[in-house]
């Protein structure tokens, strides 16, 4: 979020509720994190030398009461990937409507996840970064509006979240707008279970034309060179204008405080398209001893689907068109959905230790095996400090 006027405003309200009320609460967080690959290949953004910025970041977060019932929270983040440019991540006002009912309005996290609402806190879970298949998506936070409401029914705690608005975020290198975004999600939990389940759906628009990714900007103006040849039903079915997207996502997390296991699984899809469903899910367990904190996390992505719109497709061959003009188009048509296809594993053995004030000190080491492509195998070693105050 960059300073507009929603930000100047939204610090305007922090500016006068600090002077008025008097309840101004600071804290921050950060995770410093260096990673190098076993070989010359690149494994989830790093490679044979080592870096500290891929998954490093700062941030502070600012809340401050209005009222009894009124409050205000903002986060700036620094992000080692965007060159440790800060950026405004939430900026949200909070009306308790009653103990157990809550309003938000502005920009927040998105309840997709387990962790959504502490992704970025390091400190606040066993990994380095949470599971990427899952948890790597183009959107995380919405303009909108948010109704919470939590409680406890027969020895077991529950949240329900209603969210709407709109998101934006990046894929293959074009903004992704999500308008009439539409997210219910619950949980419920007792001692040592945790059951959850999400359902989002949006209405989707990604300009490759505009993309910033070489990729991306061939895809979009692949699409434009079909349109051109005079197949404009095949260009529109093929690019991603207005389509209807769903959000499904479902975890169960079983922690005694002595060793955990669960996982999480999600599927992603978006309708009339060139682009193919994704599911991606993860199984996780650990033990703790002391302050150490081993523990063993098995991921899976796979992203697939049929070539869709072959008549349309076949059209291109008894089109009079020159034939080199029909395997360029052909390919565009094809090739843009062939190439989304993916299948790929990540095993990732983790060790954690809890030091003194708000701190941690984490190892893994990850091994991606492609399914598809065995050129993307790879092994990635990292290290993270991870803390709060």
């Amino acid at each position: 979020m960059k300073l507009n006027k929603l930000t100047l405003a939204f610090l305007s309200v922090l500016s006068f509720s600090g002077a008025t009320y008097a309840d101004v609460t600071i804290n921050g967080f950060g995770n410093v994190v260096g990673g190098i690959t076993s070989s010359d290949d690149q494994v989830l953004g790093f490679n044979d030398t080592i870096d500290f910025s891929n998954d490093s970041l700062f941030a502070l977060q600012v809340s401050s009461d209005i009222s009894d019932k009124l409050s205000a929270t903002a986060q700036i983040i620094s992000r080692g990937e965007d060159d440790f440019d800060a950026s405004f991540e939430w900026a949200y006002i909070t009306y308790n409507v009653s103990p157990s009912v809550t309003f938000n309005a502005g920009r927040f996290r998105l309840p997709l996840f387990a962790y959504s609402s502490s992704l970025d806190v390091g400190y606040t879970y066993h990994w380095i970064t949470a599971p990427s298949v899952v948890y790597d998506v183009p959107f995380n936070n919405l303009d909108g509006v948010k109704l919470g409401k939590t409680g406890y029914v027969s020895g077991w705690d529950y949240a329900l979240d209603v969210a709407f608005g709109t998101f934006k975020g990046e894929t293959l290198g074009a903004d992704n707008n999500g308008d009439n975004t539409v997210l219910v999600s619950g949980q419920i939990s007792n001692e040592s279970l945790t059951l959850r389940a999400v359902y989002g759906r949006t209405t989707t628009t990604i300009d490759l034309t505009q993309s910033r990714d070489e990729v991306g900007l061939t895809l979009g103006l692949g699409f434009d060179s079909i349109e051109a040849a005079g197949f404009a039903e095949l260009a529109d079915s093929l690019r991603i204008e207005e389509d209807a997207g769903e959000f499904v996502g479902v975890s169960v997390m079983y922690d005694n405080y002595d060793f955990f296991i669960g996982g999480e699984y999600t599927e992603v899809s978006v309708d009339n398209n060139f682009s193919n469903d994704d599911e991606a899910f993860y199984i996780t367990a650990g033990a703790r001893f002391g302050k150490w904190t081993p523990s063993l996390t098995y991921e899976n992505f796979e992203s697939s689907g049929d070539v869709k719109y072959l008549d349309d497709i076949n059209q291109l061959t008894g089109s009079g068109l020159p034939a080199e003009t029909v395997a360029a188009l052909s390919s565009v048509a094809i090739g843009s959905q062939v190439a989304q296809q993916s299948d790929y594993d990540i095993i990732t053995a983790a060790l954690r230790y809890d030091l003194d004030g708000g701190m941690a000190l984490k190892f893994d080491v990850q091994r991606l095996s492609d399914n598809v492509d065995d050129t993307r195998d790879g092994t990635l070693a990292r290290m993270a400090v991870n803390f709060v105050f």
